[in-house]
């Protein structure tokens, strides 16, 4: 983690403790990490869904985060394989 988002991280939980009042439990708090596009469009609409589990409970993350990389995993081996041929590529 790098020291920016540990600040971002402890303002945010700070930000969440000053409003709660005595006994009230806290609800998720965003992390409020930067997720930087990478310019291929299928791995950045899966790095979005990480925004997901910002607003979920600790024991939603589970689903985001197997989701997440369940897709990042096709978009890995999808640049592994073969290009397929045109319908007219085959000629002889």
């Amino acid at each position: 983690m790098t020291d920016e988002a540990a600040e971002t991280r402890a303002d945010a939980q700070g930000e969440a403790g000053a409003g709660a009042g005595a006994g009230a439990a806290a609800g998720p708090v965003a992390l409020g990490i930067v997720r930087t596009p990478t310019g291929h469009a299928g791995v950045d609409a899966h790095l979005a869904r990480l925004a997901d589990a910002d607003h979920l409970a600790a024991d939603g993350h589970v689903a985001v985060y197997e989701d997440v990389h369940r897709g990042l995993r096709e978009a890995l081996t999808a640049l592994d394989a073969p290009p397929v041929p045109g319908p007219y590529e085959n000629r002889s």
